[in-house]
């Protein structure tokens, strides 16, 4: 995760962090990316079920019900060791996390034992009942996932009207109090959507804002030819860090991010180089803090089944259950080959990865995407942007 406006636009400096400590359980929620202990934040995907049927859903989500969910007992035997480890975020999604009834109670439970809660939603089920509810409950945040105006969005939703019902989700959010944000995936098919989005959150006064990259698993792995070209992800960020700047200096700032493309911290530090040598010193320590993709280190997934991954888009290896031991006990666990290599993972990270001066900035990148591309989880990240000579100069 890279805060465009947190590195590009000067609304964080490395000072910020310092001040903390840099220890999760003492850093504020704009801080965590740059934690020094990298406790975990969990994605919990607490049901395969949901309303839609995205064409990019990483989970296979269908709109049956499942039998293998964890139950609430269970959910929230998971939510006390997650506690207790020091977890500083549960962040609940799907499928549609507001298809199972018991996810405000499981919020709620999440927010008494001190974590912060958060939901990743399609926005289509939050009418202004639900809105009050989660709001009640304490909820961090609420992350609504968009693909664009209506007429894209609701393709890729494969549901006719998705987008007005999310966009009513939006306005329930806001008139309960919650902060609310969009989630936005960017591919070949809605690259121009981007300006939109931006139009957008001004317009409905949307505080923030994240765009992801695509990774290719569950459906989106048939997305990999629908990836933007090297040079297009370039001018994609490019606008991105545009928009982001004029947004600050028209006096109506967000917080925009960029996500799953460790590729974009040192962009970013290398177009700052340019324009401001100062802040790009900054930059450079900050991102050295962020420490770049933390899959099987600063993220983690448990799925609704109880089974442990990497993170949400890597299913096809689970660590263990947390039906046989916890999840603290499985996070730790080095014992376990992929893990202790995740670990670790910048001692195995081959090709032009393992010589580029970017290493200790962007950890390597997806290695799920450069699995799924090349068969080799440790050949080059294929979404990696940045050419030969960016990567091989000396700072």
């Amino acid at each position: 995760m890279i805060g465009i406006s947190k590195l590009y636009c000067g609304t964080v400096e490395s000072s910020d962090a310092l001040r903390y400590g840099r220890m999760s359980g003492k850093l504020p929620s704009h801080l965590l990316q740059f934690s020094k202990d990298k406790r975990p934040v969990v994605v919990w995907n607490i049901t395969r079920r949901c309303n839609l049927k995205c064409v990019h859903c990483y989970a296979h989500a269908k709109n049956i019900a499942f039998d293998n969910e964890l139950t609430t007992k269970e959910g929230k035997a998971l939510l006390d060791d997650l506690a207790d480890y020091g977890v500083p975020v549960v962040l609940f999604s799907g499928g549609e996390p507001l298809m199972r009834e018991d996810l405000p109670e499981l919020a709620a439970y999440a927010v008494e034992k001190k974590m912060r809660a958060v939901i990743s939603t399609n926005g289509t089920l939050i009418d202004p009942d639900t809105a009050r509810t989660l709001k009640a409950i304490g909820l961090s945040y609420v992350g609504i996932s968009l693909d664009g105006l209506e007429p894209v969005n609701d393709r890729f939703r494969a549901v006719r009207g998705a987008f007005k019902k999310a966009m009513e989700g939006i306005e329930n959010c806001q008139a309960a109090g919650i902060k609310v944000g969009l989630r936005f995936t960017i591919n070949r098919f809605n690259r121009d959507e981007i300006p939109k989005i931006f139009d957008l959150i001004e317009e409905k006064n949307i505080p923030r804002a994240c765009f992801y990259h695509l990774v290719y698993a569950g459906r989106g792995s048939r997305l990999i030819k629908e990836d933007l070209s090297l040079e297009d992800t370039r001018r994609a960020v490019d606008l991105i860090m545009d928009r982001t700047r004029a947004l600050c200096e028209a006096g109506n700032p967000k917080e925009i991010l960029t996500v799953d493309n460790h590729s974009d911290g040192p962009y970013i530090y290398l177009r700052l180089l340019k324009e401001d040598p100062q802040r790009a010193a900054d930059v450079y320590e900050l991102l050295k803090m962020n420490e770049g993709n933390n899959s099987g280190r600063g993220i983690g997934c448990v799925s609704w089944d109880g089974e442990v991954y990497a993170d949400q888009f890597w299913r096809h290896h689970s660590f263990g259950n947390i039906k046989d031991r916890p999840f603290s006990e499985i996070w730790t666990d080095t014992s376990e080959p992929l893990m202790k290599r995740l670990k670790e993972k910048k001692k195995y990270i081959t090709g032009r990865c393992a010589t580029c001066r970017w290493l200790d900035v962007c950890g390597g990148n997806f290695r799920v995407r450069a699995e799924a591309a090349t068969g080799d989880l440790w050949a080059p990240d294929p979404a990696c942007y940045l050419t030969d000579e960016e990567i091989s100069e000396t700072v």
